[in-house]
């Protein structure tokens, strides 16, 4: 019995030194401007903005035109899976770095490093950041796409002051239509001398008469040794990064 009271007496002790050693919620936000309440949707829409980072990678980024043109090279080719959708898309995203890096390194050196040595606040971190991507979209969107999303939001959205900087809500959906509509035209002009290599092959093989053998199976050699004869990677790959510049 004795034992067993002074087993509950040392539990109590070291429960309660236990207890007084857990830090209070102050002491787990970091201190700011605001209450403990401002901090915490901070928090949340810090992660909000990192779970949404690869589609803010697609939506602001040459990224789109990359992917679009180099899955239209794998359909005209007639492969299915080669190159497999994991190269197509480590190579769009390598060439997206290559041809973003100004822009990247602009928005890292004038928002985020003066962010991360509270020099400035978050309002103006995101305003230095955005310009940069800002500046880049506008250099590279068509401007009826531009003037398109502009008269549709200038019924739902005030209209801003003379001089202001575009919205972000109608230049990133004009850019994203612009790069649709380039990597379309890519694609076609990709698409284009393989169909013709089909045409060719289809007509020989209809005028030797083997109705029962597809002309995919044949005309899938001469694709792939043209495309190799015009040294076709390093001259979609250089042409796709040179429309950025």
């Amino acid at each position: 019995m004795k034992l067993r009271l002074l087993f509950i007496a040392a539990f109590s002790t070291f429960a309660t030194a236990a207890i007084a050693q857990v830090p209070g919620l102050d002491a787990l936000l970091p201190p700011g401007d605001g209450a403990a309440s401002g901090r915490i949707v901070q928090i949340i829409a810090l992660l909000t903005v990192l779970s949404l980072a690869p589609g803010l990678l697609i939506m602001v980024t040459s990224f789109t035109r990359f992917v679009v043109a180099l899955s239209f090279l794998r359909s005209g080719l007639g492969l299915q899976s080669t190159p497999a959708n994991l190269f197509l898309i480590s190579l769009s995203l390598f060439m997206t770095f290559y041809v973003m890096a100004p822009t990247f390194d602009r928005a890292w050196n004038e928002g985020v490093r003066p962010l991360t040595e509270n020099k400035i606040t978050e309002a103006e971190a995101f305003a230095r950041v955005a310009d940069p991507f800002r500046d880049f979209m506008l250099s590279h969107v068509r401007p009826k796409d531009l003037q398109t999303f502009s008269d549709m939001a200038a019924i739902n959205f005030p209209k801003g002051e003379e001089g202001a900087k575009v919205d972000l809500r109608v230049i990133i959906p004009a850019f994203m239509i612009s790069e649709l509509r380039r990597g379309f035209e890519i694609g076609f002009l990709i698409a284009l001398p393989f169909l013709v290599i089909d045409m060719i092959v289809a007509t020989l093989v209809m005028s030797m008469g083997m109705m029962m053998m597809p002309p995919t199976v044949l005309s899938l050699p001469f694709k792939i040794l043209f495309f190799l004869l015009i040294d076709g990677w390093n001259l979609l790959i250089s042409g796709l990064v040179r429309s950025y510049f």
